[in-house]
């Protein structure tokens, strides 16, 4: 594990870590699966629709069926491909716009965001969502006031960064600031693969262990920092103020 120094970039996951999985899965999934069929009736030849329409391999994108069918299918096995997490961020828009869809973060996260950057951390997200979609949950949560998109200041998706499981991603994230050295980023995650990866990288990084996340092999807490609420991090930041 890399020796802890003081903090200055949070790297923070958004499923399992500061909303529940369920939102995704129970609510976001099947929403965008809901209004698809109909997205696709009417705007299917919408200029607005077509850069969506036009990102699928070009045996999916030449029938509404077809691009229907393989659409479900990706969700079904849970595929993480830019094409997807892009027209879902497009479906999901509408949504949350007319206030069907609301981000429930978990309690603390608020808050924590809030003192984070009252204290002049810098807060980022890395998603396997685009960042589309983690600028619409951000903009719409439970929260008061709902809008916390201003508290962050960069957002990483598979596509500007890479896969999460790779530590070449964190590495690519970090490189867009030289003024913070590796290890003055915290990466916080449900994922050991992805906590694994961002200390291959040289990044701090602890296991976030929230209702509804799968429980951890009895191994994960002899290796790895393991916590429950962001409130726990207290004792282990420390901004620096230029």
């Amino acid at each position: 594990m890399v020796e802890s120094t003081s903090v200055k970039v949070l790297l923070l996951d958004i499923e399992g870590t500061i909303c529940p999985i369920s939102f995704v899965k129970d609510v976001l999934f099947p929403y965008a699966l809901r209004v698809l069929p109909e997205t696709l009736r009417t705007q299917w030849d919408d200029p607005n629709f077509a850069k969506y329409r036009d990102a699928f391999p070009s045996e999916y994108s030449s029938s509404k069926e077809a691009l229907e069918a393989h659409f479900r299918d990706l969700v079904e096995k849970d595929v993480k491909v830019s094409y997807l997490k892009s027209l879902q961020g497009y479906l999901w828009k509408e949504g949350y716009a007319s206030g069907n869809l609301k981000a429930p973060l978990f309690a603390d996260v608020p808050t924590k965001l809030s003192e984070w950057q009252h204290k002049g951390l810098k807060i980022m997200i890395y998603s396997s969502g685009s960042v589309a979609a983690q600028k619409l949950l951000f903009q719409y949560t439970n929260a008061s006031p709902s809008d916390l998109t201003s508290r962050i200041s960069d957002w990483f998706d598979t596509v500007n960064a890479g896969l999460k499981t790779d530590a070449n991603s964190y590495k690519t994230i970090s490189s867009k600031y030289p003024a913070f050295s590796p290890n003055e980023w915290l990466f916080l995650s449900d994922n050991v693969s992805e906590v694994d990866a961002a200390i291959q990288a040289g990044m701090q990084s602890v296991v976030v262990q929230r209702p509804g996340n799968a429980p951890l092999p009895v191994e994960i807490p002899k290796r790895l920092r393991v916590i429950e609420t962001f409130e726990s991090l207290d004792d282990n930041l420390e901004a620096h103020i230029n």
